[in-house]
């Protein structure tokens, strides 16, 4: 049986790198997607010195047409992805009045509908496969100052629970973690207890969200 493959879209130096290193210590090898041909090679070295395999594909998610021809070329590499996280944010502080249409409608771009572009290249060559969106508690108590951001996260759990109803039949999991706090090393919200948080949303697929919070 061929290895599982990953395809992390918006990787980077938290929440990313780390799941790709959970996923990884699990056996499977890790794309991943960014804007920085540097920040991948820099990862992609990173992930290598711990014996795992991993390769960078440069990409642009705010362009739908980068986006694709990322993932075509993840593609033509592994022949199939067998898990999608797409975990591309942008977190540009701003009130709402201050938001002008463009900025709102390019963030948003990144924020929900280059997942749902993620999600469309993938799923024909997707066999009981998972998709992992990570989400936020800006989704369920908006920030004035952070408000395009707030209305990103809205919409990527929208968009979790409406594909999780549409593609739950044909034996794909969506699941969507609502992260409560800001991502911080050491304290409950490192990127490593999230990383170990989707890996257990991908092995149990029960729950269309997971609220990521310190009881």
């Amino acid at each position: 049986m061929s290895e599982k493959v990953l395809l992390l879209v918006g990787a980077g130096p938290g929440i990313g790198l780390s799941t790709a290193r959970k996923f990884g210590n699990k056996g499977f090898k890790v794309a991943l997607i960014a804007r920085r041909l540097q920040a991948l090679q820099q990862y992609e070295a990173e992930l290598s010195r711990e014996g795992i395999e991993a390769k960078g594909f440069p990409g642009d998610v705010s362009s739908d047409e980068s986006l694709k021809a990322a993932i075509d070329s993840v593609i033509k590499t592994y022949g199939k992805v067998d898990v999608l996280l797409y975990n591309a944010a942008v977190l540009k502080p701003g009130k709402p009045t201050k938001l002008t249409a463009d900025d709102l409608i390019n963030e948003f771009k990144i924020n929900v509908s280059g997942a749902l572009t993620s999600v469309k290249e993938v799923l024909p060559h997707m066999e009981k496969g998972t998709i992992l969106l990570t989400g936020g508690g800006l989704a369920l108590y908006p920030n004035a100052d952070l408000a395009s951001l707030s209305i990103g996260k809205a919409g990527i759990r929208s968009l979790a629970y409406s594909l999780h109803q549409e593609l739950s039949p044909k034996d794909i999991y969506v699941g969507t973690l609502t992260i409560k706090g800001f991502v911080q090393e050491g304290t409950y919200f490192s990127p490593k207890n999230i990383a170990n948080t989707f890996f257990s949303m991908y092995e149990n697929q029960t729950e269309t969200e997971i609220m990521f919070e310190e009881k």
